[in-house]
């Protein structure tokens, strides 16, 4: 997400400041949002990227401080009119969906509400398991500070009713915004150093060459914004039917793919390929698409084996070697395995693998990570199998829900890709839950597939004889 550099704990009257500041933000975006309902799913999907560092007790935490400001402004304006009506003792009506059975049925996972269930019962289980944790604060910072607004952001997006209108001006400011940082990505570039992020300057010091991370915090979170761009992008110009849309968005997507490419960030450029292929299975067909991934993962594969330092793979050193290639992630997934062996029922606590690591040996204060870079092997380590129960089951039927239906339609189709691209990001990276980008996706992939229920319930009522729609019009 987007770095601005960090800054000290503010004294009293300073904080009293930021409150009265963010009080009058957040008025005038309820304004603004009662004004236009299209207002808060496009200032949301803007204030994604940009996060704010804090440094307080010799921690520093990347709060989305703008992300905040307009989740709480949508809450506000979504509850104003419920209340309004409550005082007027008018209840509001809501439109019956299509039945989605009960939790006790096994199909009932697989629908948008059972994908709702799971997703706020990982946060209830995360929360749970923080009583336990060997890092409280860690725990507490990502229930309250990622958590919680992001099931707010994906409550408040999940009602909105996605057009087509709105999902292209979506897209467009999100685009807008990959053309930006990519182009600040050159610049850097061509200046051989970063804007922010001290970090990253270190590091390109010792390697033999240059990443650059734009205004993110980070190469690789900068690769994945990028990567789920292009895949949303890609989507437009496979399924336009208009030539100068085509030649647009294939302009777009060299400038982007350029961008993407000076990150140097494997992970990003692997979930772009995967969202790829996901987009070429559905545009032509499954089978030769699966055929051709196959064949293009075998040559890179021989590439990656026979490449040579130079050829920057990840290599450092003279000496080639796992743990060098993936740039020491092995050793901390070997390490987040040890961990869950050691707990494999409950785990070692929400938040803990950082502390955790470090006191089995694994790394020191200097070197330490808060992720193993494996999201399954971080949750494996901190919340043993009952989370990654949770985990896999939260995967499985966010799959069913994007995927199920999706055939005729290109938003839910690149929402998929995206899905498919953000999940092999986090497995190689980190952050799934704790990335905003993971609950707009779903929030949206609800909305639509609620949608297409509603207009396939709709179709099949009126594909009924006239005397069984009149029996059931008082139901």
């Amino acid at each position: 997400m987007i770095y601005v550099p960090a800054t000290s704990l503010p004294s009293a009257s300073t904080v009293a400041l930021y409150l009265v500041a963010a009080a009058l933000a957040i008025a005038a975006l309820v304004t603004v949002m009662r004004r236009s309902s299209q207002a808060f799913p496009l200032l949301a999907i803007f204030a994604l990227p940009f996060r704010l560092p804090i440094s307080a007790d010799g921690r520093t935490v990347n709060l989305l401080i703008p992300l905040y400001l307009v989740v709480a402004a949508g809450t506000f304006a979504h509850l104003l009119p419920r209340l309004v009506r409550a005082r007027a003792n008018a209840p509001a009506e809501r439109p019956a969906g299509p039945r989605q059975g009960s939790p006790r049925e096994l199909s009932f996972w697989g629908t948008p509400r059972g994908l709702e269930w799971l997703l706020f019962g990982s946060v209830a289980l995360y929360a749970l398991q923080a009583i336990y944790s060997s890092d409280h604060a860690r725990a507490a910072e990502n229930v309250a500070f990622f958590y919680i607004p992001f099931a707010l952001l994906f409550v408040l997006l999940r009602e909105v009713h996605w057009t087509r209108e709105l999902l292209l001006r979506c897209l467009g400011v999100v685009v807008g915004l990959a053309v930006i940082f990519a182009g600040i990505g050159f610049v850097e570039y061509a200046r051989k150093s970063l804007f922010l992020n001290p970090k990253v300057v270190v590091a390109n010091q010792y390697d033999n060459y240059f990443r650059v991370n734009s205004l993110f915090f980070d190469p690789s979170i900068y690769g994945r914004f990028l990567a789920l761009v292009m895949i949303a992008l890609t989507t437009v110009v496979l399924w336009s039917v208009r030539r100068r849309d085509t030649l647009i968005g294939a302009a777009v997507l060299a400038w982007l793919l350029a961008g993407l490419v000076t990150s140097f960030s494997q992970s990003s450029i692997a979930a772009l390929l995967l969202g790829l292929a996901v987009l070429a299975a559905w545009r032509w067909d499954a089978r030769t698409t699966a055929l051709a991934s196959i064949v293009l993962l075998a040559l890179a594969g021989a590439v990656v084996l026979l490449a040579p330092t130079s050829l920057h793979f990840g290599l450092k050193g003279t000496k080639g070697s796992t743990s060098n290639a993936t740039s020491g992630r092995t050793k901390l997934i070997s390490g987040g395995l040890e961990l869950f062996a050691d707990r494999p029922l409950e785990g070692w606590g929400s938040g803990s693998f950082e502390a955790q690591y470090k006191r089995h040996g694994g790394g020191t204060s200097a070197n330490a990570t808060s992720a193993s870079h494996t999201i399954p092997v971080t949750v494996a380590a901190e919340q043993g199998v009952l989370g990654l129960a949770v985990y896999a089951a939260l995967l499985l039927a966010a799959l069913l829900v994007l995927c199920r239906g999706a055939g005729r339609s290109p938003p839910r189709i690149a929402l998929a890709a995206c899905f498919a691209a953000l999940v092999l990001h986090t497995w190689t990276y980190a952050d799934f839950l704790e990335d905003p980008f993971t609950w707009a996706i779903l929030a949206v992939g609800v909305a639509l597939a609620r949608q297409d229920e509603g207009w396939a319930s709709e179709a099949r009522i009126k594909a009924r004889p006239p005397a069984w729609r009149a029996s059931h019009a008082s139901d």
